[in-house]
């Protein structure tokens, strides 16, 4: 739907120890979960195991959009699907074999999402937009929340959205997304938002997650 924004808030800044009520919060207004996978190889950091995952997955009242950030993703990303990932994002990066794993996500019923780091030239994997539901442009390095925003990634995200063209495709930033960039990443193409430390860092998330909502909308 032209104009069509979404909003999945990251829960890697939420309080961990009340993780379950952290999501709560958020889940009447947002789109879909954001779940950062990372196992400490791919990037420099690590979150949650698969089992852990696999909770969080099975426990959301929303529906989960799965990032892995992690070294030889190909069998991983078909787990993340079979347990009920909504959409399950693998890093170009990362990828042994590209399309084939984007196909096998969705046959296991998710759907199928190409990030790429900031220094990757997005060119390079246009060959597979027509394998991807989305494709997610990151706006910072991936391994850590609440980095600065790169606005230097929007030349990045416009030629994504003109290489998507007219397909029904997704266009994620992830990143350092907040009221004050928003704005800046819509006007570049994207469509669907990342949010973690802005949204968890709030004393309201709920209501952040709409003044984010609003704010790519132009409202």
């Amino acid at each position: 739907m032209l104009g069509e924004v979404r909003i999945t808030p990251s829960i890697l800044n939420a309080d961990k120890s009340h993780l379950q009520e952290e999501i709560a919060k958020i889940a009447a207004v947002s789109d879909l979960l954001h779940l950062d996978i990372m196992d400490n190889q791919f990037v420099p950091n690590l979150t949650w195991d698969f089992d852990a995952a696999h909770a969080i997955i099975k426990g959301s009242p929303l529906p989960v959009d799965s990032h892995l950030m992690v070294a030889d993703v190909d069998q991983i990303a078909v787990a993340y699907a079979e347990v009920g990932s909504a959409s399950v994002t693998v890093h170009a990066e990362a990828c042994a074999n590209i399309r084939q794993t984007l196909r096998s996500i969705k046959a296991h019923g998710s759907r199928a999402s190409l990030a790429l780091k900031p220094g990757t030239p997005i060119s390079d994997y246009a060959e597979f937009f027509d394998e991807v539901d989305m494709v997610l442009i990151m706006t910072v390095e991936p391994g850590f929340g609440g980095q600065k925003f790169m606005v230097e990634m929007m030349t990045k995200v416009a030629e994504t959205k003109k290489l998507i063209g007219s397909r029904d495709i997704w266009l994620q930033v992830d990143g350092g997304v907040s009221l004050e960039t928003i704005e800046i990443a819509r006007s570049a193409g994207a469509d669907t938002f990342v949010a973690g430390s802005a949204v968890f860092s709030s004393s309201d998330p709920a209501q952040m997650v709409n003044a984010l909502r609003a704010r790519a909308m132009g409202l």
